[in-house]
């Protein structure tokens, strides 16, 4: 498949979409024609013919992206319903009676918090991995956006996947600093106290800050992280790999504080050859009036050479049942994913690989509805790209304490000798700046950014599951 034209002759569903796309427009000419045929209405007339031809060639383009990047096809997910469901530190699975019959069995959802009375543990079950899950936001390829400084791009699509699945880890940052990772977003639901309506406020802000244009009231846009990424080596239309689009958020994110005093208390931090050096993240996050600016903690890291080494795949996944773990930027070779969770070998993603058009998020109540997706997909965790970059939010200096206390049984793969332990990351007690030979655990992270550099024309998704949620 070459382009649009060839997708329609041989793509009876696509040729269903265009002629739905026709006619739900058609009808309004054809009430003009017949109401009359003066010049001026003939002239309006074919006006309008321009202007619908014009909307179905843009959503031709659309059907075109979306099919090349995996998006056309709709696959059910399923889900077992033998093994937990986990998402960003919240467990979800089905609850046993004492016999442990089938029949009795009930679905419940547990916290990832360990040594709490079964009464706090038991929640919603699936049903409630469905509302978090869904509650996640959702940033995908955009068209149709303001023209990008020093290019002619007014889309990111077939190129800015990195850049969006980056976005997507820093509102997940942003919605645990602002609103808690309890928050819930229901679609359907119309807001009915003053608690919901500010939750709705901060919602709506946090999705402001990315709205896709160059805008001091958007400091996070792509736009901002194409522009700050020159400073990178990088061009409007080049691909990032994770450790690049981890620098870049970190830079956006310095940016947006000076111009924003909702920042004022949020520091990011991006780890240096997979080593987090604790001197250097009080000194960043400690303030001279003794308060502590909360963390967004970014690591990249290489799990392998070509390949993902298997021998990470379970510390990988526990990562993932932690409270503080805001996810993982990384996917298939040239295919950025956003993963959230997983389920037995397979991990659960949010893919930007869906070209929307922009929503202009100035206006007042803009549309949530392309900023969430009610459809998860699963990969199978071998397939994963080694190059990621994982991410954590650390709100008070007590919870990096803990994190620096535990996370490192985290990080060491099983059945590994004493003497060659090689684990995802580490931490120093001192300063970046003091150590005169870093530890060399892997090679550089740019590197090793080699898989991420060219885009590839057959981008397909041979693992697409998505619309519905499955039990089986």
């Amino acid at each position: 498949m070459n382009g649009p034209s060839n997708v329609v002759a041989h793509n009876p569903e696509l040729n269903t979409h265009i002629s739905d796309a026709m006619q739900s427009t058609s009808p309004t000419l054809i009430e003009k024609s017949k109401a009359t045929g003066s010049k001026d209405n003939a002239r309006e007339n074919t006006e309008d013919l321009q202007d619908l031809k014009g909307k179905v060639e843009s959503k031709l383009l659309s059907m075109w992206n979306n099919m090349k990047f995996g998006w056309t096809v709709k696959i059910k997910t399923n889900f077992s319903k033998e093994s937990p469901v986990w998402l960003l530190g919240r467990c979800y699975h089905r609850k046993l009676s004492p016999t442990g019959s089938l029949e009795s069995s009930t679905e419940i959802g547990t916290e990832a918090t360990a040594h709490q009375p079964m009464e706090q543990i038991y929640g919603e079950g699936i049903e409630g991995f469905k509302s978090d899950f869904i509650s996640r936001l959702w940033m995908t390829y955009r068209r149709e956006f303001p023209t990008m400084y020093g290019s002619n791009f007014t889309t990111d699509c077939g190129w800015g996947c990195m850049l969006r699945s980056g976005q997507m880890l820093l509102a997940q940052a942003l919605v645990c600093h602002f609103l808690g990772r309890d928050w819930r977003w229901s679609p359907d639901k119309a807001i009915q106290n003053a608690r919901e309506f500010q939750e709705d406020c901060l919602h709506r802000m946090i999705i402001k800050w990315f709205g896709d244009k160059s805008s001091v009231n958007s400091p996070l846009s792509i736009h901002q992280m194409v522009r700050l990424g020159e400073a990178l080596g990088k061009k409007p239309g080049d691909w990032y790999g994770p450790a690049s689009v981890a620098h870049c958020l970190k830079a956006v994110m310095a940016a947006a504080s000076k111009e924003n005093y909702e920042f004022d208390n949020l520091e990011v931090y991006v780890a240096q050859d997979s080593t987090i050096y604790i001197e250097d993240v009080n000194s960043l996050c400690l303030m001279p009036n003794g308060s502590w600016k909360s963390l967004i903690l970014l690591v990249p890291v290489k799990l392998g050479t070509d390949k993902f080494n298997p021998i990470y795949g379970p510390c990988l996944t526990s990562l993932l049942t932690l409270d503080f773990c805001i996810g993982i930027i990384g996917g298939r070779p040239k295919h950025s994913l956003y993963f959230v969770g997983y389920q037995d070998d397979r991990l659960i993603h949010l893919d930007p690989h869906y070209c929307q058009e922009m929503v202009d998020v100035w206006q007042p109540n803009f549309s949530l509805q392309t900023f969430h997706c009610r459809s998860p997909r699963k990969m199978p965790l071998s397939k994963m790209d080694p190059s990621c970059c994982i991410g954590f939010y650390l709100a008070t200096q007590h919870d990096f304490e803990t994190f620096v206390n535990v996370i490192m049984s985290f990080l060491i793969p099983q059945g590994v000798s004493a003497n060659f332990e090689y684990p995802i990351f580490t931490l120093q007690s001192g300063s970046c700046a003091n150590v005169i030979d870093p530890p060399n655990i892997r090679y550089s992270i740019y590197e090793t950014e080699q898989n991420w550099v060219t885009p590839s024309m057959q981008d397909y998704d041979t693992d697409i599951e998505s619309e519905e949620f499955v039990l089986v």
